[in-house]
């Protein structure tokens, strides 16, 4: 039995890839929602099998004990001609969320990604990085997209990723420097930040005040350092097996683990792995990390 503070959930990230549509494309939202509760675990966030129609969604969750967490939103705040419509689109994201009881809007800026900025084309090969007159469109964009969360009773939670134009140390600390500490709060991912370039314990200390909703995945450095040679984008990188769960890959998860608990961290955590299931079965890598975590949080609290 654990005695972890935070709240540990799970994405069906792990069942269903989002960015690599063909990674368990078959799987139905049955299996993902019965493996949650199977698992013990009680949040999750949306997922691209989930039903649409809110009322199903909620009577099928709450019928397994399952709360929904989060559920991402892309915004292209960079450009300011997508403004008007994306905080409208924004506000139907955190209506959708509070009406489940949600707390946090798992949020990132789409603007210049190879894979997610509808404005590029299929012959472009490398992110587009910010200049400073998109620095200051984005964070105008997520300062009153904040409000917008807020007022439903949600924080926007901004999630630094891998091939978006918010994942290196510097672009992280710039778009916490430039929003609104009370509007923009972030989602710390432990994967995304490897992946960028971060060291993940370092970006924990400095940004924990901001850090409002987390992610937990493990790094293949291996894998990585490969696709790095062969030069692969984002999403050639989760082909290839990139991620994988807290435990399988390199990251030291006991300082991690450590701080969160010195810090009396107790929102939520999803566990992440973001590979193919069809090689390493959502449910069985789920339950390693889970026993995984469980053992290095019992170590913090005996050293404590």
């Amino acid at each position: 039995m654990s005695n972890r503070l935070f709240k540990l959930g799970i994405h069906p990230i792990n069942w269903v890839g989002e960015d690599v549509k063909e990674h368990g494309d078959g799987t139905a939202f049955e299996t993902i929602v019965d493996d949650i509760a199977a698992l013990g675990l009680t949040g999750t966030e949306m997922g691209r099998k989930f039903p649409k129609d809110p009322a199903v969604l909620k009577r099928e969750l709450d019928a397994r004990g399952i709360q929904l967490v989060s559920q991402w939103k892309s915004v292209l705040f960079s450009d300011p001609d997508y403004r008007k419509q994306e905080l409208e689109d924004y506000r139907r994201h955190a209506e959708f969320l509070a009406g489940f009881g949600s707390k946090v809007i798992s949020t990132a800026e789409v603007g210049g990604s190879l894979h997610f900025d509808p404005r590029r084309t299929p012959n472009e090969s490398v992110v587009l990085r910010l200049d400073d007159a998109g620095w200051e469109s984005l964070a105008e964009g997520l300062n009153q997209a904040g409000e917008i969360a807020a007022s439903y009773g949600l924080k926007l939670a901004y999630h630094h990723h891998g091939g978006t134009v918010v994942e290196q140390p510097y672009e992280i600390d710039r778009l916490m420097a430039m929003t609104d500490a009370s509007l923009v709060a972030l989602l710390y991912d432990t994967g995304h930040a490897y992946y960028g370039g971060n060291d993940p314990l370092e970006l924990l200390r400095k940004h924990y005040d901001r850090i409002a909703y987390i992610h937990l995945k493990d790094i293949r450095p291996d894998v990585l350092q490969q696709a790095r040679l062969d030069n692969c984008d984002f999403v050639s990188c989760i082909r290839r097996g990139v991620f994988t769960v807290p435990g399988d890959g390199c990251i030291d998860f006991a300082p991690i683990i450590g701080e969160l608990v010195e810090r009396g961290y107790d929102g939520w955590a999803m566990l992440e792995g973001e590979q193919d299931p069809a090689l390493h079965p959502a449910k069985e890598y789920a339950q390693r990390a889970i026993d995984y975590l469980d053992r290095l949080n019992g170590l913090t609290k005996m050293q404590s």
